[in-house]
């Protein structure tokens, strides 16, 4: 017998043991697992537990529902790269998606720890593994036995509709589940129908909403799912350090150490400070700029190799330009801010000056302009309500967006949604941090910032110019 002939064969004994196939096809104690034995503990209770439920369905299949809601850094997107490695391995013609609550974390996040487990998974020449999808080498089987990668829309359901598969299986992951739209869950419902199939559902997340259906997954529906929470301070992988000081800026029972890592549900709502729907709406929206609306600029400047200087355009209502810039120094992004300075007149450029961003500020200053010098981290101009200046501009942002008009831009849209909130010990408003996000899997909101920039004051002066004393004549020629 062929080694490919008895490593299939082996791979058959585990259909309906993940927990058996994990530890069988990843090289555990070995190259980039040295020091770590198998799966940490909740991982392997849910692994037995989808065994034996699958089991226990015998050949009319088994519809399997698992949720789970965890703190930071507990291993879920290792667990959905071993699901994906499994199912599809251990059954021929398995069909499958996976989605998240951005299309940034799809990619870098979730598809990425896929790339990483497929570089050491035993049957990794079974597959092919590509930026969107994963399916069989075989060419009879190219379009059949396929695992897909599917940012969501609510405005494009088709691919969460479609996942029909009678008689064999179906595998459906939701990552950072608690921000996908209620839409994209009925309609994946209501696809999951197929008779005498097996069907696995899991839903991962950190738990940003205390409603909606990730959230309803631990409440009145619980008796449909499977629960699991994981607290990020029991699991094996996480960074004890950051975690204790993430309790300590933020306090225990505050709405960010429940969510980020307790594995809880806030009890404020959701953490999530802009709706999407609301940064959707403004992306539609066509507004009018009125004769004499103020014209400001915002200048996020990059503290960080990967971070981007952003320089953001506002006329009113409308956002009319972004513009990002990687690797320039100080001197730079200032002779960028002067040249379009000279170009378009603005009444205000704000400047973040917090580390180099004093660098530009000081250049401009030194050219003969006057900026305004932002320190985000200062304390806010209402501070019963906001706990610094960042947060008090993000809120005046918000409010501006009910009305506004914004470019239909991917990196802007997830800098908006992405970012969290909370509230701290004197029960004001505070924004995530940056490097916060990052560790989540979310980028620097380097845009959203920038835009933010522009609401640094609560009232820009606004130069309403009387048209009688730019053309006195003007009525008389009427």
């Amino acid at each position: 017998m062929s080694y490919n002939d008895e490593l299939t064969k082996d791979i058959a004994e585990f259909t309906h043991d993940p927990l058996s196939f994990v530890y069988y096809a990843f090289p555990w104690g070995e190259g980039e697992l040295k020091g770590f034995d198998g799966p940490d503990t909740w991982q392997v209770e849910m692994l037995k537990r989808v065994g034996d439920g699958l089991r226990a369905g015998g050949e009319l299949g088994a519809i399997i529902r698992e949720a789970a809601s965890t703190g930071h850094g507990t291993g879920k997107s290792a667990l959905v790269a071993w699901l994906i490695h499994w199912a599809m391995a251990t059954y021929r013609d398995t069909t499958g998606v996976v989605t998240a609550n951005t299309e940034n974390q799809l990619r870098t996040k979730t598809w990425s720890e896929m790339a990483k487990w497929n570089r050491m998974c035993i049957i990794k020449d079974w597959f092919e593994l590509t930026a969107t999808s994963f399916f069989s080498t075989d060419p009879k089987y190219k379009k059949t036995w396929r695992f897909d990668v599917i940012p969501w829309s609510e405005k494009n359901t088709e691919a969460f509709a479609g996942l029909h598969n009678r008689g064999k299986r179906i595998l459906l992951i939701f990552d950072e589940a608690s921000a996908i739209p209620d839409t994209i869950w009925e309609v994946s419902e209501g696809a999951l129908t197929d008779k005498d199939t097996e069907i696995l559902w899991f839903v991962f997340g950190n738990p940003t909403k205390n409603i909606g259906r990730f959230r309803e997954c631990f409440g009145k529906f619980r008796h449909r799912w499977a629960n699991t929470r994981v607290d990020s301070r029991t699991a094996k992988m996480t960074n004890k350090d950051q975690l204790n000081d993430w309790i300590d800026d933020y306090g225990i029972q505050s709405d960010f150490v429940k969510v980020r890592v307790l594995g809880e549900f806030p009890q404020a709502g959701t953490d999530q400070f802009i709706s999407t729907g609301l940064v959707e709406a403004a992306m539609e929206r066509e507004v009018e700029v009125p004769f004499g609306a103020p014209k400001l600029f915002g200048v996020d400047v990059a503290r960080y190799g990967e971070d981007s200087t952003v320089i953001t355009r506002v006329h009113g209502r409308k956002l009319e330009e972004i513009h990002e810039y990687k690797g320039l120094d100080t001197m730079e992004v200032a002779a960028k801010v002067a040249e379009m300075w000279n170009r378009y007149h603005p009444d205000h450029v704000f400047v973040d000056s917090i580390g180099i961003g004093a660098g530009v500020f000081d250049r401009l200053k030194q050219l003969g302009f006057y900026p305004i010098e932002v320190i985000s981290s200062n304390k806010a101009e209402d501070e019963r309500q906001f706990f610094n200046r960042r947060i008090e501009m993000w809120s005046r942002m918000k409010d501006w967006l009910r009305l506004a008009q914004i470019p239909d831009d991917v990196k802007l849209k997830d800098d908006l949604i992405g970012i969290s909130y909370g509230h701290d010990a004197k029960s004001r408003l505070q924004l995530e941090k940056k490097v916060d996000m990052k560790r989540r899997g979310l980028s620097s909101p380097d845009r959203g910032d920038s835009l933010a920039l522009c609401f640094s004051y609560e009232t820009p002066p606004i130069n309403i110019v009387d048209i009688n004393e730019l053309y006195p004549d003007y009525y008389k020629d009427i």
